[in-house]
């Protein structure tokens, strides 16, 4: 049996990481293909880490630390899916790069990268329409917790990655040269 090609797209918060995964999705759709969204494995509220805003000393549920994350579960069915013989298998989120089981097995690593104030926007605009939160609510967190999370753990992967891609002005030539490149290695 074939070893799947296993792609980590990493990126900060509203960076473009799932617009990016649903591009290469469509370019890639004549392949057997497989995505994770590290989002279906955040924990359940009463179990999901807490943490004190660095400056306010607020508390807050902490969806912006590896913890957060049921990682164990994540490994579990991803070695399910490498079993079962699909061409390709993305894995997208904040640490797709982070945890060291998951990086050792990454064939290709992508991290699409935004400017911060790029990203509250898009944030901002995400969360007010999808999930219903005032500008207020957003802001806060953002500001008393996530832009210091993505200092610490965000960040960081930024230099584990093989890529770093534009997530400002995505680039059909990028687009290309990535399904070219990935069509040549699986």
């Amino acid at each position: 049996m074939k070893k799947p090609y296993l792609i980590g797209i990493a990126g900060g918060t509203a960076s473009g990481k799932s617009t990016f995964t649903s591009q290469m999705e469509e370019l890639l759709s004549d392949l057997d293909l497989h995505v994770f969204h590290m989002d279906s494995y955040f924990k359940p509220a009463d179990v999901r880490p807490k943490a004190a805003a660095p400056v306010t000393g607020k508390i807050y549920l902490d969806d912006n630390c590896p913890e957060t994350i049921f990682h164990e579960k994540l490994r579990e069915d991803l070695a399910q899916e490498v079993q079962a013989g699909h061409d390709v298998i993305i894995i997208e989120g904040l640490y797709a790069l982070w945890y060291d089981w998951l990086y050792e097995q990454l064939d290709l690593k992508l991290f699409i990268d935004c400017q911060a104030d790029e990203r509250i926007v898009r944030r901002l605009k995400r969360n007010m329409s999808q999930r219903g939160l005032s500008f207020d609510e957003i802001a806060e967190v953002y500001l008393d917790m996530v832009r210091y999370r993505h200092t610490q753990y965000i960040e960081p992967t930024k230099w584990r990655a093989d890529l770093i891609l534009n997530g400002s002005t995505p680039s059909s030539l990028t687009d290309k040269m990535l399904t070219s490149f990935i069509r040549a290695n699986i």
